[in-house]
């Protein structure tokens, strides 16, 4: 017999709503399994997850009771068992609706993290059910899994995102541009690109095109109109870089994307080639009267895109820091300045010398002559030693609180390198639960999303990172899937162009790594500031910019696989986030090429037209925000899948082959669309374009079929409201 927890209890629900569980019940249960015909399980129908429709309430709080429900097709199973803590309790049929029939089971969480997995019986089968769906056996890595007290932001969930590399974005504020040769920097002077369309030189740290917040602010019309509800910015603070990933100040806004109010000193002298500042690089970006007023505008422009109901999440780059930055003063800007104490390479009696690890303490002379730790082996970007400075642990911890506080009240931190700041793994999980504290006390509401490559489950326990930068489970099988190429064009993979297998097998792994509410807010990118643009990995090239030259980027672009992949991107589980100009149609193979300007005045108007209506139909289709997904078919270079949520369903089905036509039927009652009526058409994009007009699709026995030219998509809705969902 079944053993029955006090913590567990099975649910009845009667027509007038009420909660039973009776001896009488269970007997008319039985006989009616007894009398069903034993033909095999639908397994299909069996569906679970983490949303709100399956878990009730989704983000449970400690010691809080919760409902856990389990779909089976109608009158198909025998039994529905939840397996935890090594015991089996039974589940009770509480309600069906439409071709379904739900489970429930109430439990009673306490402080600690509850696993579960489902187990499914009818007559001798038995399968189960985990976060990667059905299997024949208990697969406990893969076991649904509930953190009470664990939640994320409620406003970044399936939210649109926008990223903006400040410098390539719009020029504001020609005040405030850098100067040609204002400075020294990896042994060359700074430039001011004067062209805004000039394409990015291959070593282009030192260009600056002028791009600034003023530029931000005057685009806020813009991003409002394209749909945007959250801006994030690559790193803002101090810097001499473009890209700003060598931090000089934390506490400041760098006066070249902020505010210029005091100016003076010279420019490098014509023949300087040592990685020395030059004094008009001091009194620009040291000059506090510059850097105050920038602050201010920061907070401005936060303030501004709040009233627009947008968010903002800025970069911490907190693994390490600049060479320039006051702490190290490799380039000794600071040392000559009396209200600066001397930085750790310019004195072995720096108050941050323990902010560094340097390699040879028994020699001597000083400075070590660079022979520090530098992330990657980077003498620009001195890797910060907190394990050995207490003092510097806390100051990023005020760091972390400042900027999400007023007067600037950023909405979150995207968390530079996460995974490799400290020297140690157990130090690392140490400070990312002691900034998640810091940061939630100053803002609850605040996100915290980190840089992350392969599995990211140590750090997505409820009590460090609130979820990542989705390049294992959105970016990189999505990419190989639609263009058999990697996220960098360095390679080109066949077997894995339209591979379902691998795609399915690698989202299901990797989404299943991060709990329900982690993955709502994931951040699904297609393109970002370090690997190549998806259009340009449409065409096929293997390469770099300076091994087959930047006209190759834009060679040979397939606008309609683009397509394909936006509409992915706007309908899948997660954050959608668009780098800026990819909706412009921007092209560009990896670092630095995949940084050139926004394209004002020369956008593809067409892409930019698509994204729009895609945006809206991501805003205004429930699902797409917190919705189940449900894979409904996938073969070779086709994939249909349904977002769900309450009694309102979205199907999206794509061709990517070459094939002129494909004639396909889709089983679409797998995500609750009535197995008689009609769909009508959303969207639908082919090779030549795309389209909006109203088209209706019949539903017969709970398929749809069509047909579906080449690298195309189309998205479907229900054409007639069904009964509403049953709680």
């Amino acid at each position: 017999m079944r053993d029955q927890h006090p913590l567990l209890m099975p649910l009845r629900k009667t027509a007038a709503g009420e909660q039973k569980s009776s001896e009488a019940d269970a007997g008319r249960h039985l006989h009616c399994l007894n009398v069903r015909r034993l033909k095999d399980m639908n397994r299909e129908a069996l569906f679970c997850d983490g949303t709100g429709d399956y878990v009730i309430p989704p983000e449970p709080k400690e010691n809080e009771k919760i409902v856990l429900r389990f779909r089976t097709a109608h009158n198909d199973v025998e039994e529905v068992n939840i397996l935890t803590g090594g015991r089996n309790y039974a589940m009770w049929k509480t309600h069906c609706q439409g071709e379904f029939d739900y489970y429930e089971i109430v439990c009673q969480l306490g402080s600690e993290p509850f696993e579960y997995t489902f187990e499914i019986k009818k007559g001798q089968q038995i399968c189960y059910f985990n976060r990667c769906g059905v299997c024949d056996h208990e697969e406990p890595y893969y076991a649904f899994k509930i953190v009470p007290g664990f939640s994320t932001p409620e406003w970044a969930k399936g939210a649109v995102m926008y990223q903006i590399f400040v410098d390539r974005f719009y020029n504001g504020d020609p005040d405030n541009d850098v100067e040609d040769r204002e400075y020294i920097y990896i042994g060359a002077p700074s430039t001011k690109i004067k062209d805004w369309n000039q394409l990015p030189a291959e070593m282009d740290i030192h260009n600056f095109y002028g791009g600034d917040l003023k530029g931000v602010m005057e685009k806020l019309d813009y991003l409002q109109e394209l749909g945007v509800e959250v801006v994030y910015f690559n790193p803002l603070f101090v810097s001499p870089s473009n890209h700003k990933y060598d931090i000089q100040d934390y506490d400041y806004i760098d006066p070249h994307y902020g505010k210029i109010v005091a100016d003076g000193g010279e420019t490098l002298p014509e023949g300087a080639t040592d990685n020395i500042g030059a004094t008009k690089y001091q009194k620009r970006t040291g000059d506090i009267r510059n850097l105050e007023a920038s602050n201010r505008l920061f907070a401005e422009l936060v303030e501004e895109m709040h009233k627009r109901g947008m968010r903002v999440i800025i970069d911490g780059v907190f693994n390490h820091c600049g060479s320039f930055n006051k702490w190290m003063d490799r380039e000794r800007i600071y040392e000559q300045q009396p209200e600066y104490p001397k930085g750790a390479y310019v004195s072995k009696d720096s108050p941050y010398r323990d902010y560094f690890h340097f390699f040879d303490e028994r020699d001597e002379a000083w400075p070590y002559n660079g022979s520090y730790d530098g992330w990657w082996g980077h003498d620009t970007l001195p890797k910060l030693s907190y394990e050995d400075s207490p003092e510097l642990e806390q100051y990023i911890m005020d760091i972390g609180k400042k900027w999400v506080s007023s007067p600037y009240n950023v909405d979150g931190w995207r968390l530079d390198v996460a995974a490799d700041l400290g020297c140690s793994n157990e130090y690392n999980h140490m400070f990312w639960k002691r900034f998640r504290k810091e940061v939630k006390s100053a803002n609850p509401d605040a996100l915290i999303l980190a840089e992350h490559y392969g599995d990211p489950v140590d750090w997505l326990q409820g009590d460090e990172w609130d979820s990542v930068m989705n390049y294992d489970a959105f970016m990189e099988p999505l990419t190989w899937f639609l263009t058999g190429m990697e996220k960098h064009s360095d390679e080109r993979r066949t077997d894995l162009w339209g591979n379902p297998d691998n795609f399915v097998g690698t989202m299901r792994h990797f989404m299943a790594s991060m709990l329900t509410p982690s993955l709502q807010v994931a951040m699904n990118q297609l393109s970002n500031h370090d690997h190549s643009r998806f259009l340009t990995r449409t065409n096929h090239i293997v390469g770099r910019a300076h091994q087959v030259g930047v006209k190759a980027a834009e060679e040979g672009i397939n606008h309609a696989v683009m397509r394909i992949a936006v509409v992915v991107q706007m309908t899948w589980v997660g954050a959608p986030t668009i780098y800026y100009g990819d909706e412009a149609g921007l092209c560009g193979f990896t670092d630095p090429d995949n940084r050139r300007t926004y394209p004002w005045g020369n956008e593809n108007k067409e892409l930019l037209e698509f994204h729009k209506e895609m945006i809206r139909i991501h805003k205004t289709e429930k699902p797409l925000r917190k919705g189940s997904i449900k894979l409904l078919k996938a073969e070779k270079n086709f994939l249909a899948y349904a977002r769900f949520q309450g009694d309102e369903q979205i199907v999206v089905i794509l061709n990517n082959s070459k094939e002129l036509m494909q004639h396909v039927t889709v089983p679409v009652w797998y995500a609750g669309v009535p197995k008689e009526g009609r769909m009508r058409q959303l969207i639908y994009s082919y090779e030549e374009g795309y389209t909006l007009d109203y088209s209706e699709y019949i539903v017969e026995d709970g398929e749809i079929t069509l047909n579906i030219g080449r690298h195309s998509v189309i998205v479907l809705k229900p054409a007639e409201t069904t009964e509403p969902f049953a709680n």
